[in-house]
């Protein structure tokens, strides 16, 4: 079954036969294939009323366990974003009622974000239809072919994912 990227590259083939267009055939892909999933993840998460900045925000809440809160440093490293941008997003997930600051017993300057009833609640609807999505994308492929695509996406990832700072 031949795809965009298989006409991409045999354009490239044609036009610049000099240059090894390889890495096309993989990354570009990737890169395709990150555009179709972010389109199903805003869809999934619009069902539930929720932004995908909202969504991961209130899921890393949501994993760190009962009480389900963290300081808003711990939330910057698992969000990747800077702290005016997370003051930001935490102010207007407040206001929704998803999140609430309660001071840090253990810093009297410092505030803990926890998750809400109602901010429990969305991310777990909201992450149950972003798995349906995920699970209807990953049809194709049998159980042991998603093992093994995992495990090769893993060698590209960790070293991004591994870098200090």
């Amino acid at each position: 079954m031949e795809d965009e990227v298989d006409r991409l590259v045999a354009a490239w083939r044609r036009e610049r036969p000099d240059l090894d267009v390889e890495p096309l055939e993989v990354l570009s892909r990737v890169s395709r294939l990150a555009r179709h999933l972010d389109r199903a993840r805003r869809l999934a998460f619009a069902e539930h009323q929720l932004e995908p900045w909202e969504f991961d925000v209130l899921t890393s809440l949501r994993r760190a366990g009962a009480p389900y809160q963290l300081s808003p440093g711990q939330l910057l490293t698992q969000t990747l974003v800077t702290s005016g941008t997370m003051t930001n997003r935490i102010d207007r997930l407040a206001k929704k009622g998803l999140v609430e600051r309660l001071p840090d017993p253990t810093d009297r300057r410092g505030v803990l974000v926890r998750l809400t009833a109602e901010g429990r609640d969305r991310a777990d609807q909201a992450l149950s239809g972003l798995l349906d999505q995920e699970r209807a994308i990953l049809s194709r492929l049998s159980r042991a072919e998603r093992a093994g695509l995992a495990a090769l996406l893993r060698q590209l990832t960790a070293p991004f994912d591994n870098i200090p700072g």
